[in-house]
C-alpha cells in the first residue's frame, strides 16, 4: 500500500530568499495587532473585569436594545449585552452588586431572570456567574505574568540549549504569535476570559515544539555541513522537517475544526484561538524564526585541524 505524502521527499523550497517579505509582513501584522488592541480593546470576560454574567437563550433572536431597556429598568447598574454564539443567545453583564455578598448576587440574578421570563416566554438561562473586582484584578495580573514567564522561560532555554541567536529568534517568533492572537480577539470582539489565556499558553507550547524541531535540525546540519553557506543550510533544514511540520499542523487543525463545529459556543473562543495559533505558529517557525538566525549573524563553524599529538580536541574545535 502506497503511503500518502502531502509533502514530497525531494521538496526544495527557498524559504530564506523570501525572508525580507516575511519580515515585512510580520512587522505589519504585529503593528496592526497592537493598534487593534489599543483602539478597540479586548472584550474581557467576567473573569477579568468582575461582575455578573447571565447567558440567556431566547426562542427567536431578540432586539438587544429592547432587552437592555428591560434590564436597565431594574436599576441594577449599566448592562452590557452581546450575542453569544448564535443570534438567539445573549450574554448579559452587570456590575458587581454594591453589597458584594453572595446573597446580593443571587438577588440580582433572580431579578433579571424573573423579569425576562415575564417578557420573553420560553427563555432558557444557560449560565450565571459572578466574579468580584479584587479577584478579577488578581486574575488579570496572574494571567499576564503566566504568559510573560512562559515566553521568557522558553527563550532562555533556547539560548542555553543552542546559541543566543536561537533564544532571540524564538522570543521574537513566540511574541509575534501571542500578539496575533490578541489582535484577532480585539478585531472579532470575542470574549477574552481565562479559557483564552489557557489557549494562549497552549499556543506557546505548540509553537516552541515546532521551533525546537527545526532548531535541532539546523544545529545537526551545522555540524554535518560545516562549509555550507548558511542560507542553503537553513533551507535544507526547514525542507527536511517540512513534512513533519505540515502533517502535525493539519492533524491538529482537523481536530480543532471538529471541536469548533460540535463543541458549542462555550468552546468557540478557545478553539478559534487555537486554530489561529497553529496557523500563525507554523508560519513563524518556517519564515520568521529560522530566517532571523541569518540576520542575527549565526554561521556554521569551520573545522579546526587536530593537533599532531593526537590529543583530545580543544574547546575551540568543539561544536555545541
Amino acid at each position: 500500500m502506497r503511503l500518502l505524502k502531502i509533502v514530497p521527499d525531494n521538496t526544495n523550497i527557498g524559504f530564506v530568499r523570501m525572508r525580507h517579505w516575511a519580515f515585512g509582513l510580520t512587522a505589519l501584522l504585529t503593528v496592526l495587532a497592537i493598534g487593534a488592541v489599543a483602539a478597540r480593546g479586548l472584550n474581557l470576560g467576567v473573569d477579568f473585569v468582575g461582575g455578573v454574567m447571565i447567558e440567556a437563550k431566547f426562542r427567536t433572536a431578540p432586539g438587544l436594545d429592547q432587552v437592555r431597556a428591560e434590564v436597565d429598568r431594574l436599576g441594577l447598574g449599566e448592562a452590557s449585552l452581546q450575542t453569544f454564539g448564535t443570534p438567539d443567545t445573549v450574554s448579559i453583564r452587570l456590575p458587581v452588586p454594591q453589597a458584594g455578598d453572595e446573597g446580593a448576587t443571587n438577588r440580582t440574578v433572580n431579578a433579571v431572570q424573573n423579569d425576562l421570563k415575564a417578557h420573553y416566554p420560553g427563555i432558557v438561562f444557560n449560565a450565571a456567574e459572578s466574579v468580584g473586582g479584587k479577584v478579577s484584578g488578581e486574575l488579570v495580573r496572574n494571567g499576564l505574568l503566566a504568559v510573560f514567564l512562559a515566553v521568557l522561560g522558553i527563550a532562555v532555554f533556547s539560548w542555553l540549549r543552542y546559541e543566543w541567536q536561537f533564544g532571540v529568534s524564538t522570543f521574537v517568533a513566540i511574541a509575534h504569535d501571542v500578539l496575533m492572537t490578541l489582535g484577532f480577539f480585539a478585531v472579532t470582539q470575542l470574549e477574552f476570559d481565562l479559557n483564552i489565556v489557557a489557549a494562549v499558553l497552549t499556543i506557546i507550547g505548540y509553537s516552541i515544539n515546532d521551533k525546537i524541531v527545526i532548531d535541532d535540525r539546523i544545529r545537526e546540519n551545522m555540524r554535518k555541513y560545516r562549509s555550507m553557506e548558511m542560507r542553503a543550510l537553513i533551507d535544507l533544514s526547514v525542507n527536511e522537517t517540512l513534512p513533519r511540520t505540515v502533517m502535525t499542523s493539519l492533524t491538529i487543525l482537523l481536530a480543532l475544526a471538529s471541536l469548533l463545529i460540535f463543541g458549542g459556543p462555550v468552546l468557540r473562543g478557545f478553539t478559534a484561538a487555537m486554530m489561529l495559533g497553529v496557523v500563525v505558529g507554523t508560519y513563524s517557525s518556517i519564515y520568521v524564526s529560522s530566517s532571523l538566525l541569518i540576520t542575527l549573524g549565526l554561521s556554521p563553524r569551520a573545522p579546526v585541524a587536530k593537533p599532531a599529538t593526537g590529543g583530545p580536541p580543544s574547546g575551540a574545535e568543539r561544536i555545541r
